[in-house]
């Protein structure tokens, strides 16, 4: 099972995909309500708290969030980024290991386009997964987007992307390849 999570600090989305024998199925999207709390302090702790509230109603095995774009008001990065970090945190406390994803990888993973409007991502979701309607808010399906892209890309993300490149690498699979 994989937890997809598009932080935000108004509106933070997440999706959850159970994945078997190589078929996806949809357990739950939807989105942690964030901007009737008054301070940043009191969003970090709805994160926290909603977030170990599905994570303990879930088990999942596997998180994959959203890298933070980067934008010209640093106020607004840095506090998606503190976003972030306590979802990840949250994973982290349960022991769940998480992928970090780019905004322009996960629409590329869902519709072929890494330029994909929000609107396109959502569609091409609800054919994959076979919902009825479009949620209220689209970061919901952006959550699910990133669990898909996740599950697309076999777990290598923007972590681990260097694993199985680079010399070593090379000269481990090819022995032969190395002149004495």
């Amino acid at each position: 099972m994989i937890l997809g999570i598009d932080p935000g600090t108004t509106v933070m989305g997440y999706g959850l995909i159970h994945v078997q024998d190589n078929k996806l199925s949809l357990l739950n999207f939807g989105i942690i309500q964030l901007n009737k709390l008054a301070n940043q302090p009191d969003k970090l702790k709805r994160i926290l708290e909603r977030l170990n509230g599905v994570i303990s109603e879930y088990k999942p095995d596997e998180m994959a969030i959203e890298a933070p774009f980067f934008g010209k008001n640093v106020q607004s990065m840095l506090k998606l980024g503190r976003a972030q970090g306590v979802a990840i945190a949250s994973c982290l406390n349960h022991n769940i290991p998480f992928e970090e994803y780019s905004p322009r990888r996960v629409k590329q993973a869902i519709t072929g386009s890494g330029s994909a409007s929000k609107e396109q991502v959502a569609a091409m979701l609800q054919t994959l997964l076979n919902f009825p309607e479009m949620p209220k808010y689209l970061d919901a399906t952006d959550g699910l987007a990133v669990a898909v892209c996740h599950y697309f890309s076999k777990g290598v993300g923007e972590h681990n992307k260097a694993k199985g490149k680079g010399w070593v690498s090379f000269l481990t699979q090819n022995p032969n390849r190395l002149k004495k």
